[in-house]
């Protein structure tokens, strides 16, 4: 229920009445029927000719007439905070919460807020109370009331919005501000934090382990590939040694014979061997030919043996002898 105020009014007779008093009407006590009245600002005095609304003073200077007129009702256009009173409702998933809440509103029209409505405070309340156990109740669940708090405090304000326009007043905000659950509830709802939490830790734990044999697998999988590179690059290090090693030993070994054949040919009588190896060497070859290829050619004197001996011994009588000039 809302707590009517009431302050001291002097009527238009001069005598002494009780008004009542609300928060979003406020009746100040310095607010005397004179002839000359000074408005504070931010308020709207409403003012009544012979019983009819005459206008409404503006902060300031103001002039009236004390027998004729008179301060009905003095309006306050700050924005208040009206505490809502506490209140059960059951949600969709049938737990019963206590919910209270602060409304912030501000009169618009002192006209309307002083004539559309003859409490405002109560009204305005009611009406809060009404539209929050209505946005509650069965319609949303106790998780949601957690999730979705900041829209259901808009849900409210536009409710009560629509509802109090033809009262002059507007909601600036509501703010549920505590709610109050049955002690089961609060321990399952502990125990389910706990289990939450006691299953993110787990899961984070085998992620990290997960993480680390994963880390392991690249490491060990980078270390064998590089061994092998390692591996192939000295295996191609060693063939390629000993490829030149078999090189440089097969170049001594050509030159020995070389040089021992040079050595030989010195010698008497040697012509006549190198004559006869040479032309040994000459049928033999000429002999391999038709082993590799179909396609033989031959020289025009084949049927005389001894014309090639002596074509290979003529070459070899000539180069012998340039090797002498020289």
């Amino acid at each position: 229920m809302s707590i009517i105020r009431s302050t001291r009014l002097l009527d238009s007779f001069g005598r002494t009445c009780l008004l009542p008093l609300s928060i979003a009407s406020c009746r100040k006590a310095h607010a005397r029927n004179t002839f000359i009245n000074f408005v504070p600002q931010q308020e709207a005095w409403v003012i009544e000719r012979m019983g009819k609304f005459y206008k409404i003073l503006e902060p300031g200077l103001n002039i009236l007439i004390p027998v004729i007129d008179r301060i009905k009702f003095v309006q306050s256009l700050k924005e208040i905070a009206i505490e809502i009173p506490q209140q059960g409702a059951i949600t969709l998933d049938n737990v019963q919460l206590q919910l209270d809440g602060v409304l912030y509103l501000r009169i618009f029209n002192p006209y309307k807020a002083s004539y559309g409505v003859d409490d405002p405070e109560f009204a305005v309340t009611q009406l809060a109370q009404t539209t929050m156990r209505s946005e509650v109740v069965g319609k949303i669940s106790l998780d949601t009331v957690f999730k979705e708090r900041e829209q259901l405090n808009e849900n409210i304000v536009t409710a009560i919005n629509r509802a109090a326009e033809p009262w002059g007043i507007t909601c600036m905000r509501y703010e549920i501000r505590d709610m109050h659950m049955p002690s089961k509830i609060q321990e399952a709802m502990q125990m389910q934090v706990e289990a939450e939490r006691r299953k993110r830790a787990a899961i984070l734990e085998s992620e990290g382990h997960r993480e680390a044999a994963i880390n392991r697998a690249e490491g060990e999988k980078r270390a064998a590939i590089l061994a092998s590179e390692a591996a192939e690059t000295e295996q191609a290090v060693n063939v390629a040694r000993g490829q030149a090693e078999a090189l440089k030993v097969n170049a001594e070994a050509r030159a020995q014979a070389i040089e021992r054949v040079a050595t030989a040919l010195s010698q008497k009588g040697a012509d006549g061997a190198a004559s006869l190896t040479i032309a040994e060497q000459y049928v033999k070859a000429f002999g391999q030919l038709a082993k590799e290829s179909n396609t033989v050619v031959l020289p025009a004197n084949l049927a005389e043996p001894g014309s090639m001996v002596a074509q290979a011994l003529t070459l070899y009588g000539s180069i012998t002898k340039r090797s002498e000039k020289l």
